[in-house]
């Protein structure tokens, strides 16, 4: 659906054309009517339908008044460290992810629209795939691209319409959200580029084909980062619902080697064995109070999870953008005791403070982060016991040998 496994040249505007790109769109509410019907979900993480979001941004563009219309971010930024999805098809597939948001444009009756990344050769692909085009193909829609900072914080949605809007890339207080009040105050649809790159296929393809592969709840193909147990990062295009013993046996990775896994990049915290049970689609995540996320499964192997969580943590202490006193003080003290439990200086009132953090934090940030801190820390605990015991009478067998530490803990580089 999405095109080839990583490691293909970048696809210029030619054979995009060539396999059926940038058709005329003869009805935009048929258009509309098959993105309900995929049930097509984003791919940034939170997985929210996606036609809801474009009703809202069309409907609250009309009420304000169709003159001043609405605007269309496609969201490439991808802060999360685990992933490379987005940047791969910035990189490689740029007229996929402009036609999708072509099409998203159409819908929602924008005239400006903005991809908006931190990675500098992304927005170089998209530049050379917008000097392809010519002045029609777009329909008239203007398309910039803005270049900000990489960052944790930095691709939430309203940290991108603040970016767009002249300010700095972090979070806003919410309401209001982007679909009533954006880019220039405009109802703006943020969506995620690999969400807006399944457009093109609804167009040619319909509803039906994008849920002949899926599950009912999760129809469709994902893009899966898997790193992790000991491999450089793979990015695979999958079924939800695949299981994933399945994808293991894709990676390489036998499944008597696998202690658990860090789910969603690092939001939504740990599994530990229980993953091997699982089937890859969100309705199966969420039953575990866990999540897919943005597609990125980090694989635990011999790395120890109470050190892989002290560096997550620490991860969050540093990248919180400083704005909640909430988020600032509470990735840091639960850095400092996941850190301390590392190093074999916690103790058990030290671990009833995280555990209580783990609750009462949560939801009290302007983004996500700190509950991303809080899932790492509640599952670490509830996941992994028998390691969280050993490390508080210092039996760690694995940390014996040397503890994991790392900046960015499984990080898929940017290169």
């Amino acid at each position: 659906m999405l095109g080839e496994q990583p490691g293909q040249a970048r696809e210029d505007h030619a054979a995009y054309r060539g396999l059926g790109g940038y058709r005329a769109l003869a009805d935009v509410d048929e258009l509309l009517t098959e993105v309900e019907s995929s049930g097509l979900l984003g791919r940034g993480g939170a997985a929210f339908p996606l036609a809801v979001k474009l009703r809202a941004v069309r409907d609250n563009g009309r009420l304000i008044g169709g003159a001043r219309g609405t605007t269309v971010v496609a969201n490439g930024e991808e802060g999360e460290p685990a992933s490379i999805k987005d940047r791969w098809l910035l990189r490689n597939r740029p007229h996929m992810v402009l036609d999708g948001l072509r099409l998203a444009a159409a819908i929602v009756e924008a005239k400006r629209a903005y991809v908006y990344v931190s990675d500098a050769d992304s927005a170089r692909s998209i530049e050379a795939a917008l000097n392809e085009l010519d002045p029609d193909t777009l329909g008239g829609l203007t398309v910039d691209v803005q270049l900000v900072q990489p960052g944790y914080v930095a691709g939430e949605e309203t940290a991108a319409v603040r970016s767009l809007n002249g300010g700095p890339a972090k979070p806003t207080d919410k309401p209001p959200r982007p679909f009533e009040e954006g880019v220039g105050g405009l109802p703006t649809l943020v969506s995620n580029v690999e969400t807006l790159a399944n457009l093109p296929y609804l167009q040619r393809r319909g509803s039906a084909a994008f849920r002949a592969q899926g599950t009912s709840l999760s129809p469709g193909t994902f893009l899966a980062t898997i790193t992790g147990a000991g491999r450089p990062p793979v990015l695979y295009e999958i079924p939800h619902g695949l299981p994933f013993t399945e994808l293991l046996a894709l990676h390489g990775v036998s499944p008597n080697n696998v202690r658990g896994a860090l789910m969603g990049g690092y939001f939504a915290g740990f599994l530990n064995q229980r993953v091997l049970q699982t089937s890859l689609d969100h309705e199966t995540f969420r039953g575990l109070g866990s999540g897919l996320g943005c597609g990125a499964i980090s694989v635990i192997t011999d790395d120890c999870p109470v050190a892989v969580a002290a560096s997550v943590l620490a991860y969050f202490d540093r990248e919180n953008a400083g704005q909640c006193g909430s988020c600032f003080n509470g990735t840091a003290a639960m850095a400092a005791v996941a850190g301390a439990l590392r190093d074999g200086a916690a103790t058990t009132e030290d671990l009833d403070r995280l555990r209580r953090w783990s609750v009462v934090l949560r939801g009290r940030g302007a983004c996500a982060t700190l509950d991303a801190a809080t899932n790492v820390a509640a599952t670490l605990l509830d996941q992994f016991p028998v390691e969280v015991t050993h490390h508080l009478d210092g039996s760690c067998q694995d940390c014996s040998r040397g503890a994991f530490r790392a900046d960015r803990p499984y990080q898929a580089e940017r290169g």
